[in-house]
């Protein structure tokens, strides 16, 4: 009898940590927004600059896929980031990435063009979870809001998520990369400064 009840329990054990060892075993996923720079086919990388005026330079590869989100149909391209920036420096993006350092490498670069990406900065002041938006008081003294849509991201400590799964908190300094539709502004890219 004792048996019966040893062996689930030890069979639950070793599968929870089969699963936790899993978990670690997989990248996390950054993101981060800018303009293309140079793009450098036989290195195979791209190097973005960013809204602080820094520049961080990403490898990719053939799984690496590119996605024209002025699109409609929002479909990825795999495997084609040299042909597709090439002539489009300055072309606004957000890119997923994994990895650290020079080890960084583009799983998902998200194209906007050079004008619909906009950038704004601020203090989050009120968060409305039913409705999906946050209002930021801006570095001029007025306040926006932003609605977290299902194509945007959010880079937290983890790695990013979706958008509009996240839950700002009031008081927080944020940068927001948005692009706008009919409904307003639209939250593409949210970090925490």
């Amino acid at each position: 009898m004792m048996r019966c009840k040893v062996l689930p329990r030890f069979l639950l054990v070793v599968c929870m940590a089969a699963l936790a060892g899993s978990a670690f075993a997989q990248d996390v996923v950054h993101a981060v927004a800018g303009a293309v720079g140079k793009v450098d086919r036989a290195g195979k990388t791209i190097a973005i600059k960013t809204a602080d005026g820094s520049e961080e330079v990403f490898n990719y590869t053939e799984k690496t896929a590119v996605r024209d989100s002025r699109e409609a149909a929002h479909t990825a391209k795999m495997g084609v980031v040299d042909t597709y920036f090439a002539g489009k420096e300055g072309s606004r993006v957000i890119v997923r990435y994994t990895g650290k350092g020079a080890e960084k490498t583009a799983t998902l670069v998200d194209d906007f063009g050079k004008e619909a990406l906009k950038t704004g900065r601020g203090t989050v002041t009120h968060v409305d979870k039913g409705a999906h938006t946050v209002a930021v008081k801006t570095e001029d003294g007025g306040e926006t809001t932003y609605r977290l849509g299902s194509q945007g991201v959010v880079e937290t400590d983890h790695g990013v998520v979706r958008a509009s799964r996240y839950v700002a908190k009031e008081g927080d300094k944020v940068i927001v990369h948005y692009t706008e539709d009919e409904s307003g502004k639209v939250v593409r890219f949210f970090k925490k400064l």
